[in-house]
């Protein structure tokens, strides 16, 4: 039996862990959503394994008590944390198109508040569990978008303030990984691939990311499901160490 905690598990990719991780009635699955009333999808799923928990990876204290809560369920022990809550809001703006400098200003610390400091946060909240674990992982879901090199030889020009959130991401996973390699932890960052959620919905931003990638990566493919992307995250997970 294993212990997860899935962050922004509303929907989409998060939604998609908690299913498929469910699916094994020995796993307990901690969902973790900002609005445990609006997250209809995860009440219709009604599997007696999975947990729902109501915590903003922006509020220290909700996720505090939300660890609290999976603490009292597993004798304080948790085996992986899966970091996927994220947000972008302005796909189609490059570092020059807003509209002024203060709205410019709003959507990088924005986006940063929950893509970087958001897994901080949510981190810091479970370690203490996750140190009493057995698997004693760490999951992030990072994007092609953070990546310097795809985003200078795909000319990537989009996306600019999720794109220095995510890449600033890569360094937070890479601080934690160096700082618990000698008790056994595992931090993992990993792209889920390009997939069709409501976060990347047709649209014009979504076309341009697609050409970006096309150039990149030639023998790409297009959009794939939820489903398909945990199904293949879930495997790497499994056998990273």
């Amino acid at each position: 039996m294993s212990s997860y905690v899935v962050t922004g598990a509303a929907r989409g990719i998060g939604l998609e862990f908690v299913k498929q991780l469910s699916a094994d009635s020995k796993n307990s699955v901690f969902a973790l959503v900002r609005n445990k009333r609006g997250a209809t999808k995860l009440h219709e799923l009604a599997r007696a394994n999975v947990v729902v928990l109501e915590a903003d990876v922006t509020d220290p204290k909700a996720l505090q008590l939300a660890a609290a809560e999976v603490a009292k369920a597993t004798n304080n022990k948790l085996d992986y944390l899966i970091n996927n809550a994220g947000k972008t809001n302005h796909p189609g703006f490059t570092l020059d198109s807003f509209p002024s400098s203060e709205a410019l200003e709003h959507d990088i610390l924005d986006n940063f508040r929950t893509n970087t400091i958001g897994v901080v946060h949510s981190t810091n909240a479970f370690l203490p569990l996750l140190k009493n674990g057995s698997a004693k992982k760490v999951v992030c879901l990072n994007s092609l978008l953070g990546d310097i090199d795809f985003t200078v030889q795909a000319e990537a020009i989009g996306a600019a303030s999720y794109s220095i959130s995510k890449a600033a991401l890569t360094m937070v996973v890479a601080k934690y990984a160096a700082q618990y390699k000698s008790e056994g932890f595992t931090f993992l960052c990993i792209s889920p691939g390009v997939v069709a959620t409501d976060m990347l919905a047709e649209s014009p931003e979504t076309e341009m990311l697609a050409a970006a990638i096309a150039k990149y990566a030639p023998d790409y493919k297009g959009l794939i499901s939820p489903e398909v992307s945990v199904k293949m995250q879930l495997e790497v997970i499994g056998r990273w160490t």
